[in-house]
């Protein structure tokens, strides 16, 4: 049995597969400890793993009911604000003894340090592509293919810029370790000599594995979640269900905005489904989505794997999450993803593989687009034929198990020096 330390920082569609990583280690008889934000306590602690409470407050004015969010997020990736946050994690683990770490991205700046100082193994546990390669640039970057030279190079790029830019933030958090400094660039060309591992939690059928890719960068399939214990829909949400046919999804997720801006959405969303003749269950989500009517229901956080089953279609931003949910589930979607960060990417990938029917501008929507895109995906048949094939052959993977296979294989052996200095 392995000491396993498992972080995770972001928004809910980046925490909740981490707590499906623990649930499944915990399983196979690990010891599991997993260190996130304090707003996901009580859904990390309901599905049965122990919470090490780490809180990301860049500045005075962070407002833990998400009001600044977009300024912290903004803040959090300075080299400044991660270092910052690099400092935190390294006070929080301090007393945490493990045997191995799994490390999202916001975390491998003080996770590679802390690995090599304790000279124990680490794994990176990615949700989104953005490790070199001709097949398209960093999915973070962009959702535009530059063709394979051209991806390379914003590949190489990407990863020279975030070595120059937070190269202080990499030499502050060696020096609180009492490690040598050590550039990141070389650091970075260390891992990548080492074949450090970095296992990407989405399924090769969605987006596949490129060729180019160096060995150990590996897509092993979607984490899933598991339901909190004791969770009961509410009896509100059953008896609209019951109330009619099954009702179009629509939810952006985490994805902050302006109160102007969710309140025109909310009106714009009530018109759209009046338009098409259809009945909806909006999530409200980070946005604050509020839509009053008959035929619409309002809802809280409720499992997606619970949700989705009962109902038709699904509107939404395109996050790695609930693009992996409405897959799970096989469900036409419309994406009307943000301008940055992953969804782009993942609203492409659901347009190429046809299981979306249209990816709209939030900017330029209107509730006659957002209608007849939901018509689509209702109405042609190839929307949820494809969906359906994704979902049978998503449903023979075993993502978590591969991370399992993975840990047990780190922790069996003594650690490579390579890997870690």
């Amino acid at each position: 049995m392995a000491k396993v330390l498992l972080t995770a920082f972001g928004t809910r569609g980046d925490v909740a597969p981490m707590i499906g990583l623990g649930d499944r280690l915990q399983q196979a008889g690990h010891q599991v400890v997993l260190t996130a934000p304090s707003e996901f306590s009580e859904l990390i602690t309901a599905c049965g793993l122990r919470w090490l409470p780490f809180d990301v407050h860049i500045d005075a004015d962070y407002d833990p009911d998400g009001q600044n969010r977009v300024q912290l997020a903004m803040n959090l990736i300075t080299p400044a604000g991660l270092l910052a946050t690099g400092r935190m994690l390294l006070t929080t683990l301090h007393d945490e003894e493990a045997d191995v770490l799994l490390l999202s991205p916001f975390a491998e700046f003080a996770g590679h340090a802390l690995a090599e100082a304790r000279g124990i193994p680490s794994m990176g546990v990615r949700l989104q592509p953005v490790s070199i390669t001709a097949d398209h640039p960093p999915a973070t970057l962009t959702s535009a293919s530059m063709g394979a030279l051209g991806n390379r190079a914003a590949g190489y790029l990407s990863a020279a810029a975030v070595d120059r830019v937070y190269s202080s933030t990499f030499a502050g958090l060696r020096d609180q370790l009492g490690l040598p400094r050590v550039s990141a660039a070389t650091l970075r060309r260390r891992r990548t000599a080492a074949e450090w591992p970095i296992l990407h939690g989405y399924s090769r059928h969605v987006a596949p594995r490129p060729v180019d890719w160096r060995p150990g960068l590996d897509v092993v399939g979607y984490w899933w979640p598991p339901r909190p214990t004791g969770w009961q829909p509410p009896p509100e949400l059953l008896t609209f269900l019951e109330a009619g046919p099954p009702p179009v999804y629509i939810g952006f997720g985490s994805l902050n905005m302006p109160k102007a801006e969710a309140a025109r959405l909310s009106e714009l969303v009530t018109r759209a489904l009046r338009i098409a003749g259809v009945r909806g269950i909006v999530q409200a989500g980070w946005a604050g989505l509020n839509v009053d009517s008959d035929d619409v229901l309002t809802i809280g956080d409720t499992p997606h794997d619970w949700l989705f089953d009962r109902v038709a279609a699904v509107v939404q931003a395109g996050g790695a999450g609930t693009a992996a949910a409405s897959l799970r589930a096989g469900l036409p979607s419309v994406v009307i993803p943000a301008s940055g960060g992953d969804q782009p990417f993942w609203a492409k990938r659901l347009r190429v593989l046809g299981v979306s029917a249209a990816t709209l501008s939030r900017r330029r929507l209107t509730a006659e687009r957002l209608a007849a895109a939901i018509d689509s995906a209702l109405t042609d048949p190839t929307h949820r034929a494809n969906a359906e094939r994704l979902s049978a052959q998503i449903a023979t993977e075993d993502g978590a198990g591969q991370v399992v296979t993975a840990v047990e294989r780190l922790t069996s052996r003594q650690p490579n020096p390579r890997s870690y200095r």
